[in-house]
């Protein structure tokens, strides 16, 4: 029967998306790993590839569509022997399960279609079998190919749960079963979140300044995510603070000394590269603090995985420094720059901006003193810098003198960090970098 290809969700965060060029037309056939369709999300514009095969029948949405939502059918595929003329009598769809995947290819983010399984078996085709029923009557969704793998391994169909749109059974779930495989229970429907009053409606807020002269501005995706994330984490993340000055005088010697040597390599380490590794370090020395809140669970990471706030028109990033603890500085400034530079051209995956423990957002070289930054879920943590000023300070022997110093604000969750750990980490993040040599050894 003709297979609905769905709008997939490319980042766990997705909800809608917009379809913005279509890569094929009606009646072009297509097979596993071909391009569809270009699809912008909130943070990238990336390539929906097809996983099963067959012939474009019908495009449900038109290149262009804004607001489409994960799941909806954007376009229809029609198995051999099957025309435009059956898809009328597709039976009207169901609530379907997200089954896209995430893939890649080096340079551009790409993204696997989850409208079934791709690839032929190869050599003279083995016709598939009639279309199995469940036991009480009702027809069982296969694939073609999943019926032929199914058949000759002696599978029971019915037995087996498909993860394709509508739980169609797909090739990848008949190629890991046994032939005792038992269907797979149903995955329990999650609690709705809880309704929090956002405010006044737009409605109501346009006619407070129905007499002032002002330009409507439409929200992106990105813009969206941003308002609809940062509004959750205020409601529900227990915020903290914690705040110290950093004495910037030996690190600036240090990076100046490490810059001259590194001339020659083209490399030039920059304080937030100093900020980066000696969080990625502290988060090492206090272990507990490696941490992110899992909703019912707190999980403990092993590796320093440092996400960085990177501001861009319209909005922001904050790509992930993985394993940055046994990384070198000229290695982390390398990654970081690649990281920001295609970030705020939005080339980036979604594994690139994904995942972390802890954040560090520097507005010092915006003349910014110091800020209060927002936890970014599910982060246990995110580190607010400052710029770094000329300031009185009163030296160890009680003289008075004059050091650059910065100003830092922990905001720490507290569901995940108490008051002392957090304490402790701050302390590790200001020696390591009062004591940039260190954090070499």
């Amino acid at each position: 029967m003709p297979t609905e290809i769905l709008m997939p969700a490319l980042s766990p965060t997705m909800e809608e998306g917009t379809l913005a060029k279509w890569l094929v037309k009606e009646g072009d056939t297509v097979s596993s790993g071909d391009l569809l369709a270009e699809i912008e999300t909130d943070k990238a514009t990336m390539e929906f590839e097809a996983v099963d095969e067959g012939t474009v029948g019908k495009i449900l949405i038109p290149e262009g569509t804004e607001g489409v939502k994960v799941n909806t059918a954007i376009a229809v595929l029609l198995e051999d022997g099957e025309s435009a003329d059956d898809i009328a009598a597709t039976p009207a769809a169901v609530p379907a399960t997200d089954t896209s995947t995430l893939g890649g290819n080096s340079g551009s983010p790409v993204s696997a279609a989850s409208s079934g399984e791709g690839g032929s078996s190869g050599g003279s085709a083995t016709p598939a079998p009639a279309a199995p029923v469940k036991a009480d009557g009702g027809r069982i969704f296969a694939s073609p190919l999943a019926r032929r793998i199914a058949a000759q391994k002696g599978l029971d169909l019915a037995q087996i749960a498909g993860s394709g749109p509508h739980g169609r059974v797909v090739k990848a779930d008949v190629e890991g079963a046994t032939a005792a495989a038992p269907a797979a229970a149903p995955a329990p429907a999650a609690a709705a979140a809880p309704t929090v009053p956002a405010g006044p409606s737009a409605d109501a807020v346009a006619r407070m300044y129905e007499d002032r002269e002002y330009e409507e501005i439409k929200l992106d995706g990105m813009r969206k995510t941003i308002a609809a994330r940062l509004s959750e984490a205020k409601q529900t993340i227990p915020h903290f603070y914690l705040r110290r000055d950093i004495k910037l005088d030996a690190l600036l010697k240090f990076r100046s000394q490490l810059n001259k040597q590194l001339e020659s390599r083209g490399v030039k380490l920059s304080v937030n590269d100093f900020i980066i590794k000696a969080v990625a370090n502290a988060l090492q020395q206090v272990p507990a603090c490696n941490a992110v809140w899992a909703g019912d669970r707190v999980l403990q990471l092993k590796p320093s995985d440092v996400a960085v706030a990177v501001a861009i028109e319209g909005g922001l990033f904050t790509p992930v420094l993985q394993d940055a603890d046994t990384k070198s500085l000229s290695a982390l400034s390398t990654e970081m720059k690649d990281l920001a530079g295609r970030a705020r051209e939005r080339k980036l995956a979604p594994h690139e901006y994904q995942g972390g423990t802890f954040a560090v957002s520097n507005l010092g070289m915006f003349g910014i003193d110091n800020f209060d930054a927002i936890v970014n879920p599910p982060h246990a943590g995110i580190l607010a810098v400052g710029s770094g000023v000329k300031k009185p300070v009163v030296g160890d022997d009680g003289e008075l003198a004059v050091a650059t110093v910065m100003s830092v604000t922990m905001s720490v969750d507290h569901r995940v960090i108490d008051g002392a750990l957090g304490a402790e980490l701050l302390k590790a993040i200001v020696d390591n970098l009062e004591n940039p040599m260190v954090m070499l050894a």
